[in-house]
């Protein structure tokens, strides 16, 4: 009788820890999986900058290479809203300019067909934000994280232990667990 009061206590407490436990890292579940979401189809999209990409022709006559100035690359930003924005250019080709832009965007200007190709980037502040909190930016999140892993392994342990019965850890639970590891091990292994 004594055996089972106190497994019904161990159950009632998992409960309790795993409850709290659960709304208390919640958010921090949600931001690794958004994030974990996001880095997994990284080749398809860019969690930090959203790129938008603008070919057009230029209209009025260019300088030869050798004679471009400064001043003429901001009148071909002007259109674009990117004077402001100017840091650099160069010509990494005969006939080809690349003019840099503050923030990542830049312009490329085929000098001898007037054919232009402005790639815009404009930052993703969500998205970035979380990726950085999954990339670790600093020690003061490792010791964050590292609390959240520990909650983890408890809400794990007390989820397997409040559970009695065929649905508990001796019946489909059980098989639910066994199945939760033997998967990612094939992944590993195969």
């Amino acid at each position: 009788m004594k055996f089972n009061k106190a497994g019904i206590t161990l159950r009632k407490w998992s409960r309790v820890i795993h409850r709290d436990l659960s709304f208390f890292f919640s958010g921090m579940v949600l931001i690794y999986a958004i994030s974990g979401i996001v880095m997994n189809h990284r080749n398809t999209i860019n969690p930090n900058y959203s790129v938008e990409r603008q070919e057009y022709a230029i209209t009025e006559t260019l300088p030869v290479q050798s004679d471009f100035k400064k001043e003429d690359v901001l009148k071909l930003l002007v259109p674009l809203g990117e004077e402001g924005n100017y840091t650099k250019h160069y010509f990494p080709q005969e006939n080809l300019m690349k003019v840099f832009l503050k923030g990542g965007s830049s312009l490329v200007v085929e000098l001898s067909t007037r054919h232009a190709v402005y790639e815009k980037l404009t930052r993703r502040p969500l998205l970035s934000a979380l990726t950085k909190l999954h990339y670790n930016p600093g020690s003061w999140w490792t010791h964050f994280a590292d609390l959240f892993a520990a909650g983890l392994i408890i809400i794990t342990v007390s989820g397997i232990i409040m559970i009695k019965g065929p649905k508990g850890l001796w019946g489909r639970g059980g098989i639910e667990l066994a199945a939760g590891i033997i998967i990612p091990l094939l992944f590993l292994f195969l």
